[in-house]
């Protein structure tokens, strides 16, 4: 569509490459072919308002190659992360440097270089619970926190005072080190805030001031949960904006399935009844009470696992959930009445309120039992985790839907990521956030004749800078046994010490369960007690890292968070262990529920739920070998499916081009050479 304001495609990608240049010099870099091949299609995305998928290889500069477009382009961009070390990274490093050097260079033209960083409302510290205490159980503020954690409590409260008077950003990332629950002590959900014309300190509130620097920025950072939050549930959290860089890309439907997801226990009902007693006068609270107790009856005789259709017992018991919320949230009193005595508004009483009103929207979607939700109960907690009750969940049976309705028809989204293209192709990615493969663009032949609803996307692959035919080895054990249920059996556990002994250590082993980890990790101690092996779970991971980073000759073996959570160039990692294919669990009640809706539209449920969840994972972790251009190393597969299986070639194909073998001497020799340097 034409636009009068709008700069035209060849300007911009002109403005493009000469602040992409300025900036890249002015950081001693080099130019690099995809980085500026990656700048241009986003800012042709940009001003086309068409999207774009982009994979960029670890090493192409994807940051920069998105950042500098978003800044050039003449309406307010939103970069959404999965994680928040890559918020830090781009908040604290990247963007600093790069306004930097914009900013000393002369362009000929404006360039707008203001940036906030924008988080969910619990990410900031809380003013007025820190200075007029916490609801306990019956919603009366306590003002001085009790037990073990007191001491923690009163030092985050000094910290958050002192940013307070230094202006600072009051952000959960620069407080004193914490537990999750002791931050709770000083921080708020959205639904507890009283909002800032209601509260006494709402002049001062660490995320409203973030807000309001968010309201006058060029460029936001955020999440990919505040994303769909703000875009696909319609809870206003982002200033209007033209278009949404997504990095990390892999991880957003998982994310958006993550914000949509509720969960309701007997103790969440019981807590909310008691602190509704001091605010409601009949017995709506009594009667809220003793529905939480028949849910709890109820969950005690359901099975866990996925919920297909609603008991009568568990029916009832969510219905008169839902019908007691509702009472107890009609009998709050309204206007005057909900004023303190001394006319301000009283916090305990809009907090209870607003925990029934939550209880009540999840009651009466659980109770619904709508074919576009699923539904399970988790297993409470044994032995040392017998505190942990059981839970309903209910998550939505898929998300492309309301992403395409809500997000991808109304904003310009360009997604990117290392892993994008799984099976050599972008379709799986591309159709599980909204976009059909149908109306990709921009490929070989003529352009598709398009409907006017469709949803026009181009896909972009920008290369690695890495040679992984000459860098890597992609090594799978076809001689192994298939994996069972049992746990790693003796041939595997004799693998792993043979590859990891040929490689003196330098080992990041990734396993589908803890039990696995903790079994190769107890096997390697054992039979080569000269290398350190640490376990995760010993300790927290950064330490676990730092101590993996001091010393080649460690071995850090652990599950899902290391796939995707590290980052370790050079000689301490040259071999990364993968003991099975990482599909679903079998009983994962989301994946399995996904994988029958798929075959029943007709598709290949496995092919598109399992074994693309496996894709990614698989990719994730062989992503940790090589990270810079003197890497060298080994991904050592245990599990032969991958070389036998008919989905393995789909499999392969979403890992980098490494040297294939199933040869394991020839792969410990090469171990042992990399190793003696």
């Amino acid at each position: 569509m034409p636009d009068a304001d709008k700069p035209s495609p060849a300007r911009s990608s002109s403005a493009i490459r000469e602040v992409l240049g300025s900036a890249v010099a002015a950081l001693g870099g080099s130019e690099r072919s995809g980085q500026v091949a990656m700048a241009e299609a986003v800012g042709s995305a940009f001003a086309e308002h068409e999207h774009l998928l982009v994979q960029a290889g670890t090493g192409t500069g994807k940051s920069l190659a998105y950042l500098v477009p978003a800044l050039v382009h003449d309406k307010r961009v939103v970069v959404a992360t999965a994680t928040l070390a890559l918020q830090h990274q781009l908040v604290e490093r990247d963007l600093p440097r790069l306004v930097e050097a914009v900013d000393a260079a002369d362009h000929g033209h404006a360039v707008d270089t203001s940036y906030a960083v924008l988080k969910g409302r619990s990410n900031y510290a809380c003013l007025h619970r820190i200075r007029e205490g916490v609801p306990d159980d019956q919603g009366v503020l306590v003002d001085v926190p009790q037990g073990s954690m007191a001491e923690k409590v009163l030092e985050l409260r000094e910290w958050a005072e002192q940013e307070a008077k230094d202006k600072g950003a009051g952000e959960r990332d620069g407080a004193p080190r914490h537990t999750d629950r002791e931050w709770r002590q000083v921080s708020v959900s959205h639904r507890d805030c009283l909002g800032a014309s209601k509260c006494p300190f709402g002049q001062e509130c660490f995320a409203e001031v973030a807000r309001e620097k968010a309201h006058r920025s060029h460029l936001i950072v955020t999440n990919h949960s505040l994303l769909a939050i703000d875009a696909i549930e319609g809870v206003p959290m982002i200033p209007e904006y033209d278009a949404v860089v997504i990095d990390e890309a892999h991880e957003l439907t998982a994310r958006v399935t993550q914000a949509a997801t509720d969960e309701l226990t007997a103790s969440d009902v019981e807590r909310a009844a008691r602190r509704s007693v001091r605010h409601v006068e009949g017995n709506e609270a009594e009667d809220l009470a003793d529905a939480g107790e028949a849910l709890r009856d109820a969950m005690a005789e359901a099975r866990p696992g996925r919920i297909e259709r609603l008991s009568a017992d568990l029916s009832d018991a969510l219905v008169l959930v839902r019908d007691a919320a509702r009472a107890c949230l009609s009998a709050y009193p309204k206007g005057a009445d909900s004023k303190a005595g001394d006319g301000e508004v009283d916090p305990g009483l809009t907090q209870a309120k607003g925990t029934v009103q939550d209880l009540f929207a999840v009651a009466e979607r659980m109770a619904a039992g709508s074919a576009a939700d699923v539904l399970w109960l988790t297993e409470g907690g044994t032995g040392e985790r017998s505190r942990i009750p059981p839970r309903l969940c209910v998550a939505p049976l898929e998300v492309w839907g309301p992403m395409r309705d809500k997000l991808l028809s109304d904003k310009t989204v360009v997604m990117t990521s290392a892993t994008l293209m799984l099976g050599g192709d972008f379709s799986s990615v591309a159709s599980n956030v909204g976009l059909k493969p149908t109306e990709r663009v921009g490929g070989p032949g003529p352009a598709p004749d398009l409907p006017d609803e469709a949803l026009p996307w181009t896909g972009l692959d920008v290369g690695s800078p890495f040679d992984y035919g000459q860098q890597a080895i992609l090594y799978v054990a076809r001689h192994l046994p298939p994996p069972g249920r049992d746990g790693l059996v003796k041939s595997q556990l004799d693998e792993i010490v043979d590859l990891v002994d040929a490689a003196e250590g330098r080992t990041l082993g990734l396993f589908s369960s803890r039990r696995a980890a903790e079994a190769a990790a107890e096997e390697v101690r054992r039979r080569l007690p000269h290398l350190t092996t640490l376990a995760q779970g010993e300790e927290q991971l950064p330490e676990l890292a730092k101590q993996f980073v001091s010393d080649p000759h460690t071995c850090l073996f652990g599950t899902l968070s290391l796939w995707q959570g590290i980052d370790v160039p050079g000689e301490t990692c040259q071999l990364v262990l993968i003991d099975r294919i990482p599909f679903p669990r079998p009983d994962d009640p989301l994946m399995s529920a996904r994988q029958k809706a798929a075959d029943s539209a007709g598709g290949n449920g496995f092919m598109q739920v399992a074994a693309t969840h496996a894709a990614l994972l698989l990719a994730q972790g062989a992503g940790r070998l090589i990270r810079t251009t003197t890497d060298r190393g080994v991904v050592a597969v245990l599990d032969p499916r991958l070389a036998t299986a008919r989905y393995g070639s789909f499999l392969k194909a979403s890992l980098p081009p490494m040297w294939t073998t199933t040869d394991p001497a020839l792969v410990r020799k090469a171990l042992a050479r990399l190793a003696a340097g």
